[in-house]
Parts: C-alpha cells; sequence; structure tokens
C-alpha cells in the first residue's frame, strides 16, 4: 500500500515532469525573462517579485489549471514496485480479456484488408491530394462506394464478450458475494448503492437549483437561471478551471457551455494549436488509410441519418481523420487497458524495428463512433477547437466506453452498476424481463457505449454531458439507463418479448434527463 506522503510526492513529481514538456512551460520561461526588464522587479526580491507578476498577468491561474487538468486525467500513482500494467488496469483477468478482444477487432481488419485487396495505408497521387484538398470543406457531397467495408464491430458484439467475463479465482461460478447477481454482467466488481451516488451526486438533489428542470418548489426556474448565468459569467471571468467544473454540475447555460467546457477541458486554441491540426489535415492530404473508408461508413450510417446531426457531416469527416492520424493520442495508452494495435512493414512481419501503430493514433473506429463528436458540433464551429475538444473528451472519457477494464467509469462498471441498479430498486421489472428473455442491459448497452449520444435531443445530452465534465465520471450514465427503465415500468411489465420491450424504449427524444435523474436518485425509497 502506498503512504498518503509518498502518493503526493510522486504526483507532484509525474505533474511537473509532464509540465516541463509543455508549450505552458516555455511560456512561462519567456514571461518570467520578460519581467526581468519591469522597473517594479528588484533584484533584491527576484523571486517573489516574479511570482508576483506572473500572478497578477494571468500566468499562475494557467499554471493552476495544467496541474488541474493533470490530476483529472491521470491516474493516482501506483506502488512504485508495480509493474506499468498494472497502471493500465489491475486486475489480469481482464486485461487478458482485453488482449483476446483486440486481437478478434485486427483479425476482423486485416480480413477485411486482404478480401477487398486494399493495403492498410497508401500515398495518395497527387490529383487525389489535390482534390481532396479543394473539398476539405465538403466531403459530404462525395459518395465513394463504400458497399463492400463493414464497421468491424458493432456494440452488440462487445457486449457478448463482456457477458462472458469471468473471474477464474472463482471456481464453478460461484461468488459468494455475487451469488444473487442475476443480470448478464458475472464479475464481482464494487459498485456504488443509491446512498452512495446520492452523496457523489448530491448537487443534484431535489431542493437544489437545477438547469433543465422546468419547475422547483425551492426556487422559481427563471430565478434560478438569472443568478446561474451571472454565476457563470463571474466564473468565466476568473478562468478557474476547478471552479467551473464545480458550476457545471448544476448544468451550463446555452450561451456559456462552449467556454465553460473548454475551461474544463483546459483547451485555449493556442495558435501552435491551430497549426498542429493543420499538420494533422495535411497528413490526411497525403497518405489515404483504410480506416478513412471505415469512418465514412460509421458517419453515413450514422450521423448522416439523424434529424439532429446530418448537418454536420463535413465536420464529423475532418474531425474523424484528423483524430486516426494524432499520435498524441497514444498517450492515453498509459492509463487505458487497451494497447494500440501494431502493424509492420511489407515484408518484415515481427520485427520490431519496423513495426508502426496502426491507426497513427492507435484507436479502431467501431458503428457508432463518429457519435461521439457530433454533439459538440453544436458547440464549436471553428475546427481545430471543435477538434481539441473532441480528443480531450475521447482521452479523459470516450475511451472507457469500449475498452474492458475495472475502472468504475469503465463500460463494464457501468453495465454492472445499471443492472445492480434495477435489480436491488425495482425487483419485479427486472425479473419480469429477465423471464421473457429481454435481459435490460441488452437494451440499455447501446446507449451506455454511446454515451446516450444519438437517442436523446440535443439539449438534453448537452445536460447530461454538462454533469459527465462536472463529476469527472461516467457512473451518471448507467443511473440515467436505470431511470429510463423506472420511468417506462409500467409499460414494460406489460410486454411479453424483448421485441416489445425495445419498442417501448425505441423513442427517448421526448425525455427529459434531470427530472427523471433527480427522482430515480432523490425519490427511491432506499
Amino acid at each position: 500500500m502506498l503512504d498518503p506522503d509518498r502518493g503526493l510526492s510522486l504526483t507532484i513529481a509525474r505533474v511537473v515532469q509532464r509540465l516541463q514538456g509543455s508549450s505552458l512551460h516555455s511560456q512561462l520561461e519567456r514571461q518570467a525573462r520578460v519581467s526581468l526588464h519591469k522597473p517594479e522587479i528588484k533584484l533584491e526580491s527576484l523571486k517573489e517579485d516574479i511570482k508576483d507578476f506572473l500572478k497578477t498577468s494571468g500566468w499562475e491561474k494557467k499554471l493552476q489549471n495544467a496541474v488541474y487538468s493533470e490530476l483529472n486525467v491521470f491516474p493516482t500513482p501506483c506502488h512504485p514496485a508495480a509493474p506499468p500494467e498494472h497502471i493500465k488496469e489491475p486486475l489480469a483477468y481482464m486485461r487478458k480479456a482485453q488482449g483476446s478482444w483486440e486481437k478478434r477487432i485486427l483479425k476482423s481488419l486485416n480480413s477485411m484488408c486482404t478480401e477487398l485487396n486494399i493495403p492498410l495505408a497508401q500515398k495518395r497521387p497527387v490529383n487525389e491530394q489535390k482534390e481532396l484538398l479543394n473539398k476539405w470543406n465538403e466531403m459530404g457531397t462525395d459518395e465513394p462506394d463504400l458497399s463492400l467495408f463493414r464497421p468491424v464491430y458493432a456494440p452488440k458484439d462487445f457486449l457478448e464478450v463482456l457477458m462472458n467475463l469471468r473471474n477464474p479465482n472463482y471456481e464453478n461460478g460461484e461468488q459468494p458475494s455475487f451469488k444473487n447477481h442475476l443480470g448478464l454482467i458475472q464479475v464481482p466488481l464494487k459498485v456504488k448503492d443509491i446512498p452512495e451516488l446520492k452523496e457523489d451526486f448530491s448537487e443534484l438533489g431535489l431542493n437544489i437549483g437545477q438547469l433543465g428542470i422546468d419547475d422547483s418548489a425551492q426556487v422559481p426556474p427563471e430565478f434560478f437561471e438569472n443568478e446561474h448565468v451571472h454565476v457563470g459569467q463571474k466564473v468565466l471571468a476568473e478562468q478557474d478551471s476547478a471552479a467551473a467544473q464545480q458550476y457545471v454540475r448544476q448544468g451550463c447555460p446555452t450561451a456559456l457551455r462552449a467556454d465553460l467546457w473548454a475551461l474544463i477541458l483546459n483547451i485555449s486554441n493556442q495558435p501552435e494549436d491551430i497549426l498542429y491540426y493543420e499538420q494533422l489535415k495535411s497528413n490526411v492530404i497525403q497518405h489515404d488509410l483504410l480506416v478513412d473508408s471505415l469512418i465514412y461508413k460509421d458517419v453515413k450510417l450514422t450521423a448522416s441519418n439523424d434529424d439532429y446531426y446530418f448537418v454536420f457531416e463535413d465536420y464529423l469527416y475532418q474531425v474523424l481523420l484528423c483524430f486516426s492520424r494524432d499520435t498524441s493520442v497514444l498517450e492515453h495508452f498509459t492509463y487505458s487497458s487497451a494497447t494500440p494495435p501494431k502493424s509492420y512493414i511489407r515484408g518484415k512481419l515481427g520485427m520490431e524495428e519496423y513495426a508502426v501503430f496502426y491507426p497513427p493514433n492507435g484507436v479502431i473506429p467501431f458503428h457508432g463512433f463518429s457519435m461521439y463528436v457530433a454533439p459538440l458540433c453544436f458547440l464549436y464551429h471553428e475546427p481545430s477547437k471543435l477538434y481539441q475538444i473532441f480528443r480531450e473528451m475521447y482521452v479523459r472519457f470516450f475511451f472507457r466506453l469500449h475498452s474492458i477494464s475495472s475502472h468504475p467509469s469503465g463500460i463494464v462498471s457501468l453495465c454492472l452498476l445499471f443492472e445492480t441498479l434495477l435489480q436491488t430498486h425495482l425487483p419485479q421489472l427486472f425479473y419480469h424481463l429477465r423471464e421473457i428473455g429481454a435481459q435490460p442491459l441488452r437494451i440499455s448497452f447501446k446507449w451506455m457505449v454511446r454515451a446516450f449520444s444519438g437517442y436523446l435531443a440535443t439539449d438534453q445530452l448537452l445536460l447530461l454531458w454538462d454533469r459527465i465534465l462536472g463529476y469527472n465520471s461516467l457512473e451518471i450514465l448507467a443511473v440515467l439507463a436505470a431511470a429510463v427503465f423506472a420511468f417506462r415500468a409500467v409499460n414494460l411489465m406489460e410486454v411479453t418479448s424483448l421485441a416489445a420491450a425495445e419498442a417501448v424504449l425505441a423513442d427517448l427524444s421526448t425525455l427529459k434527463v434531470m427530472p427523471l435523474l433527480q427522482i430515480f436518485l432523490f425519490a427511491t425509497v432506499t
């Protein structure tokens, strides 16, 4: 066990090491040098005077936000003697299951590559490069023949893998603390109960003002909203990431949401960020990857057919094609249970010096992947900023929804939390659906894997994502999924098949997220 003082010193050392290689570090150095020429900087109190200058000029706040961002993204340090794979995932059987799943994905990708006789990557001919550059902002008008391409996997394939997960330390499926769980997920992970969730999500309480609630017994909604906007403007003026994160737990006013999310994620869209995005764009123009066709296919199958998102088709291509080339995304694999796939130069199979990550960001898109980007298009219209926000959302949250791990925000824990909440608080409904072959998770899994994108109305989805950012957790997805079943419980008790249950839950676009969450968490008898 790592003692707190040792853990703190390791955290500080890691944050310092990471910031030393950042552009912020060089900017701070430059500003400190500039300050030396100012008359108020005295030699006898040099250190304190420079600190005061950095504080008054806003650089101290930028440093605080950078530190806060690091603490939010990276896990708490393990014991120094712990092997690197324990940082990725502490449970060996989870690591093994993730490894097997990755092999299956690669097999699917390679077989498609062989069947279609298409290389994984190739340089585009010059005329094709020019053509792509000219139509960069209208790629949606392109209609390539994608009939032979298929998604590498869909959420239902992933669910089948999770259903077969077992902890080998228990023989004959006998897991004493877990034997009463009758859901599809059969691994003994600790998940929270309603009292713990109430404590964690206390700001969602019935007596606390919320954006997304039309009426409140405590405060008239228009009064709360006006006051909340005023506080939000103050938070933005202060440029404090931690304050912004606390603030959005009660929801973001529409006009402030884009700036508040960028502040929480520590995205400022500096000139060097715009240049980096342009370099990624240049990589897309120059090289054609097999995953490009998978991205095209996914956008055509999902967002292009969505009433809310079809207008953003061009943005989705731009962001996702650039994302596939972004090697900075590889960094998240240090704390993800997943491992980036490798490809070898032709004829050099198995020789590590000829190995490259494929795709360059290490992430193979699956059916529905583009829906992680689509809602963000409502908030950000500048491609480089939209790109940075999505990348940060992905490496903080979304990667956990399609990798096998024991993390509390990982998809396995979310599935288990959902099933446990239903089984504990709606036992009749749970047993009824189970008996008719309509296990609730078979219906809700696709909602959670997509973080409800494409299922809720956009205004409601953004209110939900406010809380994901505010609590730095995806657990609210499982709570909402259970709340939806609770809301439709009367209708669901009358169905007699999986198809009928799916029909009852087919349209979530009229649901109001915040009342559902409040009623389920704070009006449920525990």
